[in-house]
């Protein structure tokens, strides 16, 4: 017998989050969706050994912050992250590549980054014990909501 998942539950912080991003740059926002993505990348590479695609993504929206690669480029590794998601057999692994292909997707267009970081929370949230969920999906939009106060550099590296 399968165990149906438990429903995602997010913090109250979601909404503050939501709208301290509204009022950043673009290149702060891929900043910050590259840095959420790459806190769960453990997560996704833990259940799918030899998949580079969500790590690819990652490398690939700090690339286009940094100007190395083009948006296009980016959006690709965003596509490849998504079919990852697709194709893993874990939910909190899924999750995690999610947030991936949509902090590469912030190149294309800056909403993602608030997707980037609900996938993160929602990597977190199915890879943890089920009393310790509530506790780690506080902590980590809060996380994400200090170091969006604090920015980032054009360089993808934190401002403060």
């Amino acid at each position: 017998m399968t165990m149906a998942k438990p429903a995602f539950k997010d913090a109250p912080l979601r909404r503050e989050i939501e709208d301290l991003a509204k009022q950043q740059n673009h290149h702060t926002l891929a900043c910050w969706a590259a840095e959420c993505a790459a806190r769960v990348l453990p997560v996704f590479e833990a259940h799918q050994l030899e998949d580079r695609r969500a790590r690819n993504a990652i490398a690939a929206g700090r690339g286009w912050i940094r100007g190395e690669i083009t948006m296009v480029d980016a959006r690709k590794a965003a596509f490849a992250a998504h079919a990852a998601a697709r194709e893993a057999d874990n939910v909190a692994a899924s999750a995690a590549s999610r947030a991936a292909g949509h902090a590469a997707a912030t190149a294309h267009v800056k909403d993602h980054a608030v997707h980037a970081a609900t996938y993160t929370v929602k990597a977190i949230f199915y890879d943890c014990l089920i009393e310790d969920q509530e506790r780690r999906v506080l902590e980590e939009r809060t996380w994400q909501y200090q170091y969006l106060l604090g920015g980032c550099n054009d360089h993808g590296e934190r401002t403060s």
